[in-house]
């Protein structure tokens, strides 16, 4: 039998490194290591294995043991963090990062704001993933520009959170989303520019997904596109309330605030065609995008009626002191001439008389 290809040798020698891991942990736990029992539990969802994803039932049982009790929240996330940093295998990344992703989305507010509020989170980059390489083959590479993407999702998805107040990600009961609206109605336009920057910011970063949407094949990339799309839904809803708010308050905003939501309305109109490809849902968000290019369109023409305006306005003021000048020219050349020139009472003939000053008064 002749020697294993490479890659199925690292295949193997992950799973072997998994198996020493438990062992390792299962050691440590019997000696009552409190961690041990939390990294147990992450080297089982984030095994080396390339053939699936973590399995539902393990993260269900997860969110489920982090549920209320703060100290075990904690304590997970430190021994998932601490997995994620630790590996240079992509396939392993990606499995942390989805878990990651299942808490934001599934997971408790007590679990989430262990994510939050740790002090790892407070810059944008906090998964600190952009230079994440896994250079074992081809393959291995193109799955490390995934995990980069991935982390920035999730980064960007919980700054989008912190600026809304809430995970938007979450699927959240009716009486929450009419709360929501309500909040949106009494927002100035100045945070509601904030909110909608922040949440196309968000379309923007799920557009930056590489190139090789191929890669889809692989049934752990799968799921972590199912995720996204996910929160692609959700994002689009938070922004279709928004756009519509803006719609019907188009008159009332200044010049500045109409080039500010112009800038990223044609971002999010950019965004358009890769957010198609990716997800091929072109007729459910129909109706959203057609709002879009219609309050874009709105935005335009007051804007330039207001631009208009300005210019007229401006010129108006140049063209009365232009006259004004012209006018004073003409005083002045009188006062320059030595004698002036009136016309006689009777006859045709022109007589001279003595230069008197004149005194104009602008009252």
């Amino acid at each position: 039998m002749g020697m294993a290809p490479p890659k199925h040798m690292r295949n193997l020698m992950g799973i072997l490194k998994d198996k020493i891991s438990l062992i390792k942990a299962t050691v440590s736990l019997s000696k009552r290591t409190t961690s041990s029992s939390f990294h147990i539990a992450v080297l089982r969802l984030t095994t080396h294995d390339p053939s699936s994803p973590p399995p539902d039932h393990l993260i269900d049982d997860i969110l489920a043991l982090c549920h209320h009790s703060l100290p075990t929240a904690s304590a997970y996330i430190d021994a998932l963090i601490s997995r994620l940093h630790n590996t240079r295998n992509a396939y392993v990344a990606l499995k942390c990062l989805f878990t990651l992703h299942a808490i934001v989305s599934r997971g408790s507010s007590l679990l989430k704001d262990q994510i939050t509020h740790c002090p790892f989170s407070a810059s944008p980059n906090f998964l600190n993933l952009s230079n994440f390489r896994d250079d074992f083959d081809s393959e291995s590479w193109e799955l490390s520009s995934w995990v980069r993407w991935y982390a920035g999702v999730i980064e960007q998805s919980l700054i989008v959170s912190r600026i809304l107040g809430f995970y938007f990600s979450s699927s959240l009961p009716s009486s929450n989303r009419y709360q929501r609206i309500d909040k949106i109605l009494r927002l100035s336009s100045k945070n509601l520019l904030k909110e909608l920057e922040a949440l196309v910011g968000m379309l923007e970063q799920i557009c930056r997904a590489p190139e090789s949407l191929d890669y889809q094949r692989i049934s752990l990339i799968y799921e972590v596109m199912k995720l996204v799309g996910e929160d692609y839904r959700m994002n689009m809803r938070e922004i279709f309330s928004r756009v519509s708010e803006f719609g019907v308050r188009i008159e009332r905003l200044s010049l500045d605030e109409l080039n500010e939501l112009l800038e990223i309305l044609m971002k999010l109109e950019d965004c358009k065609e890769k957010l198609i490809l990716m997800f091929l849902n072109k007729k459910k968000n129909d109706g959203v995008w057609e709002s879009i290019r219609e309050t874009k369109v709105n935005v335009e023409v007051i804007k330039g009626k207001r631009e208009n305006m300005k210019l007229v306005r401006f010129e108006g003021r140049t063209g009365e002191g232009s006259e004004w000048d012209r006018f004073g020219e003409r005083v002045s050349e009188s006062r320059d001439s030595s004698q002036m020139l009136l016309p006689a009472p009777c006859g045709s003939r022109w007589l001279d008389a003595d230069r008197k000053a004149i005194t104009l008064s602008m009252a």
